[in-house]
């Protein structure tokens, strides 16, 4: 393959698409251009072995957990991932079900079934329900200020210790149950990290926070698995548009190539992969997480991108957000118990925590979600967010399996507790085609620059258009984070392609 001279504008016959990434983005964009018969020269390339991207189901446990995304968040007919899981017949009949999809739960998680303080004791859950309400007001508050010119702070994390300390002064209860107020207050801080994927709510931006909008219905989960969701697309794809194991080194862009199998044909973008394969194409589709992003925007195009690109890049926040499992033999908790929640008492939104990561990353778990029974086995999912989450990568099975021991017997007040019989866990910063878990708009960024994000390039108005569009959860001003908002981003991307030919189609042809 060889650069070649001229412009090479799209090809009279059929253009040819390279989709860079196989999470449901990808996925979702190349089933949509596989339906219109002018894109008849589309190949996805996977870094890895399997599809999926962040949606990844594993079998453990006489079952299949989540390693990654875990629920369908707002399953209610404008949620495009419920509608296709709903089509694919992968629900059960109440996640199915009208009443379902009209619940309005705000976005906010469930109280807990049970919670346990560090030191043993069970913490009354209508002090809890108290707290909840409390910190759920100040937060919906927060979305106030979007579009505002100024905020009164930079941050989510500021607004809601501000607004704290001043409704302090009229708490009357006695220190202890004040102390307590302020450590299930932390507790609910953490859990906001894990749904913002954030290391502090201090690094959310307060202007920006209500850009994120929330959909109808109580979250619900897939009974086989996430995965059956995009495997289903995947299915229904030409058996030779997935091509597995193609990490991209290097997407060139805004030249002229050829390649042998398109006589005559020049091409404008080619992409590179690591194992030195090439792949001419008039448009690539980019896929890949803003961490990836991160990481590789310097190196990843030729040439770079454009500034205004790569400062939105730099400036967007991504962050981590892990699961640990835990397996039983038996359960120490209650058959009813659904949510286990943990209260360090020494914590407070309002102190800063000066130590080592070794000796509290524990600390910053908000609590164990109980699994529903696997055969003989009982399982607990833990969910960390943040540095402490990203350190927890870097310790081996046995260190986590013997501090979270060491957790659970300190909140139940019982030295004798069996020790789990396993651990399995996600290390989503570690892995190199992901570097984190989702998107947030961070102090400094704004929704336009999610909407920057977004923006195909080139930018100018030159032939061709659209060598590099870009889909992928951090693209969608309104959903980001969300499998909803990847699978949408992925459809916009095909559609203004789709939307591109329908009027290259239609412009007159010059007369011989």
């Amino acid at each position: 393959m060889e650069k070649g001279g001229g412009k090479g504008g799209p090809s009279s016959s059929s253009p040819v698409v390279v989709v860079v990434g196989g999470g449901i983005a990808g996925l979702g964009a190349a089933q949509r251009l596989c339906r219109q018969s002018v894109f008849r020269n589309l190949r996805l390339l996977e870094a890895t072995d399997r599809c999926g991207g962040r949606i990844c189901s594993q079998p453990a446990f006489g079952g299949v957990i989540e390693i990654g995304a875990h629920w369908i968040h707002g399953p209610s007919e404008n949620n495009p991932v419920f509608q296709l899981a709903l089509e694919y017949g992968l629900l059960g009949e109440k996640e199915k079900s009208e009443e379902n999809q009209l619940i309005e739960i705000g976005g906010h998680p469930g109280l807990p079934s049970l919670s346990l303080s560090s030191s043993g004791k069970n913490v009354n859950l209508k002090l809890v329900e108290e707290v909840s309400n409390l910190f759920y007001t100040l937060l919906d508050q927060t979305r106030e200020f979007l579009h505002m010119a100024e905020t009164p702070v930079p941050s989510v994390g500021e607004y809601l210790k501000k607004e704290i300390a001043q409704l302090m002064v009229d708490w009357t209860e006695d220190e202890a149950t004040k102390h307590l107020k302020l450590a299930i207050l932390n507790t609910f801080f953490n859990l906001e990290c894990c749904v913002s994927g954030s290391h502090s709510m201090d690094l959310v931006a307060l202007g920006s926070f209500g850009e994120y909008c929330t959909l109808p219905g109580r979250d619900c989960t897939f009974s086989e698995g996430y995965e059956g969701l995009t495997n289903c697309i995947m299915t229904s794809l030409p058996k030779d548009v997935i091509l597995f194991n193609k990490p991209v080194k290097t997407i060139h862009w805004n030249g002229s190539y050829r390649q042998e199998n398109f006589p005559g044909e020049t091409f404008p973008v080619l992409v590179e992969c690591e194992g030195g394969e090439k792949f001419p194409a008039h448009h690539v589709i980019v896929t890949v997480p803003l961490g990836v992003l991160k990481e590789q925007m310097n190196t990843l195009f030729s040439p770079p991108l454009p500034r205004r690109k790569t400062e939105v890049i730099r400036r967007m926040g991504f962050g981590t957000n892990n699961k640990i499992f835990l397996e039983f033999e038996e359960p120490f908790w209650e058959p009813d118990c659904q949510q286990i929640q943990v209260v360090w008492e020494d914590t407070s939104p309002l102190e800063d925590v000066r130590a080592e990561l070794q000796d509290i990353w524990f600390k910053k778990l908000i609590g164990f979600l109980v699994l529903p029974p696997l055969e003989s086995t009982y399982v607990l999912c833990a969910f960390i967010a943040g540095l402490e989450s990203e350190f927890m990568e870097t310790l081996s099975d046995e260190e986590v399996l013997s501090s979270l021991t060491q957790v659970l017997r300190r909140i139940t007040g019982n030295p004798q507790l069996s020790r789990p019989r396993s651990v399995i866990r996600s290390r989503w910063h570690s892995a190199p085609y992901t570097r984190g878990s989702y998107s947030y708009v961070a102090v400094g960024s704004s929704g336009e620059d999610i909407d920057m994000l977004a923006q195909p390039l080139p930018a100018d108005f030159l032939i061709p258009q659209l060598q590099i569009l870009f889909a992928g959860e951090a693209t969608h001003r309104t959903y980001y984070s969300t499998t909803h908002g990847a699978l949408l981003s992925g459809w916009r991307e095909a559609d203004r392609l789709i939307s591109h030919w329908d009027s290259e189609a239609q412009q007159p042809k010059p007369k011989p």
